[in-house]
């Protein structure tokens, strides 16, 4: 973005401001900057997004919020690298800007920096990347430029500027909002909307702000944290910095102020007329009757809004507080506020957000009372086997039995009998396996892969794959006490059994059109961690060190740190698209698998390589959403952005198991996380027991039959949290 060394841009996002206008959806807890007011992402992630590009050659993107939101900033900033300066209490936008100003001359003594409010709609980015370029070229010269707007109406909402002279020029004056006769007055006489956005270098701004507010400089100056990366504190002393924003503090007083007229739309959204202006801001379910005109209506999930005959309103639907008014007294809503403030200012914040214990309670009921007896019974046929599918209204559907959804059905029903469920389990377990046994078996001791309902052979090849859910299906039932000696037996057998496809490079064969992949060995490795628990320091433990090892070898990208899917046989990534496929589920995956291999060897390696395989799943994380899409590519690019269902189980998984290794400031990271990934599979699921499996890009789901291959990746995410819900403090939260 520029041209040469002495041009470094640093992008600074201010997350001040509470908008009390934007009450009840903007509370102090959470105000309107990291709400999704204008599309799916937040005002802050469209920012962030905004400005990002201009940091790419040799800047940095740096960003000053309250503590108190610190949580909302690194969730929401995803994987884009910033500074953060977190200000112990707000002092308003002289320190803030001042702080910010300190840091990138620390970094860069001829930085310009670019501050940009969190909570301002700009709808096209190019234009606005395109006018600070315009600006830095000024910035340069030693001049502050503010960005002006060429007003779409004489509004009372806004502060103006007195420019000198058309196009870039220096200030004459800046007024305070104006009643809108006098709003009038100004635009005839060419006056620009203050948009609050300003180009400056930071050391032309330090300068200005020790001859001006000498105070909020000695304070700034003395709270800097030294940290350059990161999240950092600034330190007590910034307390003692004046209350003063910087245009009363600076930018009225000095004389290097210029304005540059931007043509871009701009809006800082302050009111809700202002957000009914984007048409892009309603929310939720509205039922609109004959007769209805414009409205702008938001209703919090789970809650419908219905209107007949009504026009120009604004109606904001929260859990705990309703607003209704016309768009035209939008400002009135701050004076309400005022109001509320004295008569009930419980309804000032939020209504208490769920817990994470709370989702938790009601997906264990949801598994409970809802899927396990479902399934236990409609997904069921008469010999004891299990069905491939159940449609809408709970009927079977299709007309084979794969081997891989026997093995995990049965060992959904063991887990279940394990955490104590009260259904026939151990029935449908033995059931299960014995109907599975007789139809599966081939004669050199391994499965075959597919069988009619009625048990005739539909294709005997014996899929890797699908040997691993035998082996963790034993297991199981194995754990769960149903015939643990026989069990063990048979696993043996079968471990045996799997000679023929050993490959001399290490691994085993897959069947098919990809012989050599990582996904069959995870399966397996998980199936020899589960009976290397029921017999410790044996042969189980030897198969997976051996497993981990071609990880560490050959599965994990040396350089990039995340996991591939397909290879040669020679384990070096395979040619084409096929060995560029990065999935973000099965990078969750093996960082659950590797985080529990690595906890019982005590192997420094394998909890690193789990926590960089996480890091890449979650590049797959749609910001929008918190929805875990289902492919990129080796370049860490989106190649599908369909969302299946069980990446949000893995997610949820290796979250949790991570962080209860973690340090406090990581664990309460990754239990974020994980409450995010439990609420993004939630959406999957249907009160009936039933499930969606694909989630579209647009954001609808694929209409088809709910899959039982599913439960088994719904069910290890339910013992993950069973295993840790009492040992995180976070847990309540």
């Amino acid at each position: 973005m520029r041209g040469n060394r002495d041009m470094a841009i640093f992008p600074v996002i201010l997350c001040g401001g509470a908008g009390t206008r934007l009450w009840p959806a903007s509370r102090p807890e959470k105000p309107k900057q990291f709400l999704d007011l204008t599309s799916p992402l937040s005002l802050f992630q469209e920012t962030v997004r905004r400005v990002e590009p201009l940091a790419r050659d040799g800047g940095r993107v740096v960003v000053v919020a309250g503590k108190e939101h610190r949580g909302f900033v690194e969730e929401q900033l995803g994987e884009v690298e910033a500074a953060v300066l977190l200000e112990p209490t707000g002092r308003d936008s002289a320190a803030a800007m001042t702080a910010a100003a300190e840091w990138i001359a620390a970094q860069d003594p001829e930085g310009v920096a670019v501050f940009v409010a969190s909570d301002h709609h700009i709808p096209d980015d190019a234009a606005f990347r395109a006018s600070v370029l315009e600006g830095v070229e000024s910035a340069h010269k030693g001049r502050i430029v503010v960005f002006g707007v060429h007003p779409t109406e004489p509004s009372s909402a806004y502060g103006y500027i007195h420019p000198e002279q058309p196009g870039l020029s220096p200030v004459r004056s800046f007024v305070e909002k104006p009643d809108r006769e006098t709003a009038t007055g100004y635009v005839a006489q060419g006056y620009l909307w203050n948009s609050g956005n300003l180009v400056v270098a930071a050391r032309t701004l330090l300068d200005e702000v020790r001859s001006f507010a000498p105070d909020v400089g000695a304070a700034v100056a003395s709270a800097m944290p030294g940290g350059a990366s990161g999240v950092m504190e600034l330190k007590a002393e910034f307390e003692a910095a004046p209350r003063i924003s910087m245009d009363y503090a600076v930018l009225e007083r000095s004389r290097k102020v210029w304005v540059l007229p931007v043509g871009f739309g701009w809006s800082d959204l302050g009111a809700w007329d202002a957000v009914a202006a984007t048409d892009t801001g309603g929310r939720g379910l509205w039922i609109g009757g004959n007769g209805d005109g414009a409205n702008l209506v938001r209703a919090a999930e789970g809650m419908v809004v219905a209107t007949a005959g009504v026009s120009d309103l604004a109606i904001i639907a929260e859990p705990d507080a309703v607003l209704v008014c016309h768009l035209s007294r939008s400002q009135e809503v701050k004076s309400l506020v005022e109001r509320l403030r004295e008569m009930s200012p419980g309804h000032l914040t939020p209504g208490a957000q769920e817990s994470f214990a709370a989702t938790a309670s009601r997906f264990f009921d949801w598994m409970d009372l809802a899927a396990l007896p479902l399934w236990g019974t409609l997904g069921v046929e008469d010999d004891g086997a299990f069905a491939e599918a159940l449609d809408a209204r709970g009927k079977a559907v299709g007309d084979f039995r794969r081997a891989r959804v026997q093995g995990r059905q049965a060992y959904v029903y063991a887990a279940a009998g394990k955490a104590g469920w009260s259904g026939p389990w151990k029935r449908l377990v033995a059931e299960g396996l014995a109907a599975f046994e007789t139809s599966n078996l081939r004669s050199d001791g391994l499965y075959r892969t597919r069988v009619g309902r009625d048990g005739a052979v539909l294709d005997d090849t014996p899929w890797l794959y699908d040997q691993a859910f035998v082996l963790f299906a034993l297991a199981a039932a194995a754990s769960a006490g149903i015939e643990p000696a026989a069990n063990a037996a048979r696993a043996h057998r079968l471990f045996e059994a799997l000679g023929p496809l050993r490959h001399s490079a290490g691994g085993w064969r897959e069947a098919g059109d990809h012989p050599f992949q990582a996904n069959a060995h995870m399966h397996l490795l998980e199936a020899c961690l589960a009976w290397e628990e029921l017999e410790p320091g044996g042969d189980w433990t030897r198969h997976a060190d051996a497993i981990v090892g071609m990880a560490r070898a050959h599965f994990i990208d040396a350089e990039g740190g995340f996991l591939r899917e397909f290879f040669d046989a020679d384990w070096k990534p395979a040619s084409g698209e096929d060995g560029r496929l990065v999935e973000p589920g099965h990078q969750f995956e093996w960082a659950w698998l590797l985080a529990r291999w690595g906890h019982l060897r005590g192997d420094a390696w394998a909890l690193s390589a789990a926590e960089a395989l996480y890091r890449i799943g979650a590049r797959g994380v749609d910001v929008r959403t918190g929805i875990a899409m289902d492919a990129l590519n080796d370049d860490l690019t989106v190649r599908s952005a369909q969302a299946r269902l069980w990446p949000q189980t893995e997610r949820l998984k290796a979250a949790l198991i991570l962080a209860e290794g973690a340090g406090e400031g990581d664990r309460a990271r990754y239990v974020r996380d994980a409450h995010s990934a439990l609420k993004g599979l939630m959406r999957y699921l249907e009160p009936s027991g039933l499930w969606r499996d694909k989630l579209k890009p647009d954001g609808e789901f694929v209409q088809e039959p709910a899959p039982a291959s599913s439960l088994y990746h719904i069910m290890v995410a339910s013992e993950q949290l069973r295993a840790v819900e009492q040992r995180l403090p976070e847990w309540g939260a």
